[in-house]
């Protein structure tokens, strides 16, 4: 466990952690003197301190220039938003947001989803990135291959069984994604985990929570989060419906786009293969990793009879 030197913030000072989440960082509720705030202590190697800042930048960006809900990040003592706890280990304050975690098959959600999405894709269509900006870019290279962003798909559990068909799902997603290509009106900063899990929901206000995986990649990728390792569900396509309702409202979609959908949700299955395979610590892979690599083959192989 991380040292959290609480005293780097006002608000934290002789304040009492509580670990909340544990995934790609530890997050913690600090019930401190002024009431409560978040702290995220970032995975070591995953994000460095330029990363986590152009992060930052842009949630602050988001709150100044757009009406979403997002998270608010807080300033140390010393007047900077990044901490860093020990040598390599960085943390950030963000205020309380209220709320509960909405549960799978909310379907209003998913149309409130798709709007934050398209929100988020205008804004950086006309935003002026810091000089330093750099997040990384969740291209199929950087997701399919060996090294990985989130890790190695061959390695995750269950894939030897199912290998045949999941080489065969990712050298068809690398060619239907380089005809498809990344041109600046479907290709550019994406929030990259925009799921349920990552919204907090009070009555008629929903917050946007973590912006930790933001990078590089597809517009379509947003909508393939948002239906993460719940992609076999029966409820898929009123799901996506609603999505792209909420979307199409506030953005267009070509009928390229739209076609990209399924081959999109393959990619983020294999990626969360992928992370399954380097997070088997948490709780959410060790429910996943019984089955994931065989229902990710079996939508595999309903995409590939359809191509």
């Amino acid at each position: 466990m991380p040292e959290l030197r609480l005293d780097l913030w006002r608000e934290t000072e002789s304040g009492r952690a509580s670990l909340i989440n544990l995934s790609e960082n530890h997050t913690y509720r600090v019930d401190g003197p002024h009431g409560p705030v978040i702290l995220r202590v970032h995975r070591p190697g995953y994000q460095n301190a330029t990363s986590i800042a152009s992060e930052l930048a842009w949630i602050e960006a988001l709150a100044r220039d757009t009406d979403l809900p997002v998270v608010r990040p807080l300033p140390g003592r010393d007047g900077e938003l990044l901490q860093e706890l020990e040598p390599g280990r960085y943390a950030v304050l963000f205020a309380f947001a209220s709320g509960t975690e909405p549960q799978a098959g909310e379907i209003a959600l998913f149309r409130t989803i798709g709007g934050f999405a398209a929100k988020t894709h205008l804004h950086i269509q006309s935003w002026s990135r810091p000089a330093t900006f750099t997040r990384p870019t969740w291209s199929a290279a950087n997701m399919l291959a060996p090294d990985g962003l989130w890790g190695n798909w061959r390695d995750a559990p269950g894939v030897d069984a199912e290998r045949a068909t999941l080489d065969a799902v990712s050298a068809r997603l690398h060619e239907t994604l380089a005809a498809y290509g990344q041109t600046a009106d479907r290709f550019g900063l994406i929030h990259a985990d925009m799921r349920l899990a990552n919204l907090l929901v009070d009555g008629p206000r929903v917050t946007l929570l973590d912006f930790d995986d933001c990078g590089f990649g597809w517009f379509m990728y947003d909508l393939a989060s948002a239906l993460s390792f719940i992609e076999t569900s029966p409820d898929v396509p009123a799901l996506q419906a609603a999505w792209l309702d909420g979307y199409t409202a506030i953005r267009p979609l070509s009928g390229a786009d739209r076609d990209v959908i399924p081959a999109m949700v393959l990619l983020r299955r294999m990626v969360l293969l992928a992370w399954i395979s380097t997070h088997g610590e948490t709780r959410l892979a060790q429910s996943q990793a019984p089955h994931f690599a065989s229902g990710t083959a079996q939508l595999g192989r309903r995409w590939l009879s359809q191509l």
